[in-house]
């Protein structure tokens, strides 16, 4: 009989509570234990877990990474799926080894390049994935020369923070002027280019921001699956265009994500996003990690969680082609259970880094949930 595995997910996004179930219907009916933390004692990933943790606040990196070993001991993790703090975590993968768990991540070198933006569209472009024009900016005035180059090319200009995730910071520049018309409706992600300007001076600081086209639709995120030997297990390509969703093998979309995850090392789960820039993909991000929407891949009968569980496990699930395409679908929201009590949260003083090499923890009961 195959032992359990146990997975911990930290801070990751509420909708990883669908990465979870998919865990639990792996296709060999071997058992799945999930442990969750996060920041907010209301993240439904807490109360979808079998046990579970409040995050302490205010760790720095280093220290994150010996509240993450110690989390893996108590909680006898196989497999760790890290987002907060990937890149400290990954620099430690051999502690992590040494106390009995797998780290579900890419190489550190791979995690460097894709952390910033501009340095990541820099690499890419050097073996051959198409990338747009971008700015890098700090100041008012750099924004300015950056915007009016843009415009003259025929281009509505967006701006980005160099280094972020989930579209936070994301803002359309308009020269329309600030007016009733824009206190009506629902927010927008567009922003008038004197206020932005008018921030940025006012600021005192600089910014590190990424100026680039506002680029087209459709949106293609290639979820991929690579192993440590840099060969491409899955690849499949999600489409979006407003509403309606889909799925593609279309190499034009698949072969550059090829070359980014194969070439640079972006082991295990990730996730590789193109837009269009008139009539051509062009690279919109790189994320070092799962995609929120990962789970919709089910619609093609593929199990990627499981399947990459299994590959950190060092049990090779083989090159995975979808059985089928699923049908074009739209994305709706659901309620999910919340814990009914709060978690206690763990202080920074119980925090011990262990003594390595461990022996795997005993098991823990599961919360009450």
């Amino acid at each position: 009989m195959l032992s359990r595995v146990r997975v911990w997910l930290n801070r990751t996004y509420a909708e990883n509570v669908f990465f979870m179930d998919q865990l639990r219907r792996n296709p060999s009916d071997r058992a799945v234990e999930i442990h969750a933390t996060h920041g907010d004692p209301d993240s439904p990933v807490l109360a979808a877990a079998d046990t579970a943790d409040l995050e302490p606040e205010g760790l720095s990196p280093a220290a994150y990474v010996e509240y993450a070993l110690d989390q893996c001991v108590r909680r006898g993790i196989d497999v760790f799926v890290p987002r907060l703090h990937q890149a400290a975590i990954v620099a430690h993968r051999a502690e992590f080894a040494a106390a009995g768990t797998a780290l579900l991540a890419p190489t550190p070198q791979a995690v460097a390049v894709f952390e910033d933006k501009a340095t990541a569209y820099e690499a890419v472009r050097s073996v051959g994935v198409p990338v747009p024009p971008w700015w890098r900016v700090r100041t008012a005035d750099e924004l300015l020369a950056a915007v009016e180059e843009l415009e003259a090319g025929g281009h509505r200009a967006c701006f980005k923070p160099a280094a972020g995730s989930g579209g936070v910071g994301f803002r359309v520049i308009t020269r329309a002027p600030f007016s009733l018309a824009h206190l009506t409706g629902f927010p927008s992600p567009y922003v008038q280019l004197d206020l932005a300007v008018e921030a940025l001076r006012r600021a005192g600081e600089p910014v590190d921001w990424l100026v680039m086209p506002r680029l087209e639709q459709p949106e293609v995120s290639v979820d991929c699956l690579t192993g440590p030997d840099n060969r491409l297990r899955l690849a499949v390509g999600r489409t979006k265009n407003g509403r309606r969703r889909g799925f593609t093998l279309d190499e034009r979309w698949l072969e550059p994500a090829r070359l980014v995850v194969e070439g640079f090392g972006v082991h295990h789960l990730s996730n590789v996003q193109f837009r269009m820039l008139g009539d051509r993909p062009v690279l919109l991000d790189v994320n070092t990690r799962p995609s929120g929407g990962l789970h919709q891949l089910s619609l093609c009968g593929v199990n990627a969680p499981w399947a990459a569980v299994r590959l950190a496990l060092g049990e090779d699930p083989g090159v995975l082609e979808p059985p089928f395409l699923g049908q074009d679908y739209t994305v709706v929201s659901g309620p999910r259970p919340l814990l009914p009590v709060a978690l206690p949260r763990q202080r920074e003083a119980e925090i011990t880094l262990p003594a390595l090499p461990v022996q795997a923890a005993s098991p823990v009961e599961a919360l009450p949930l």
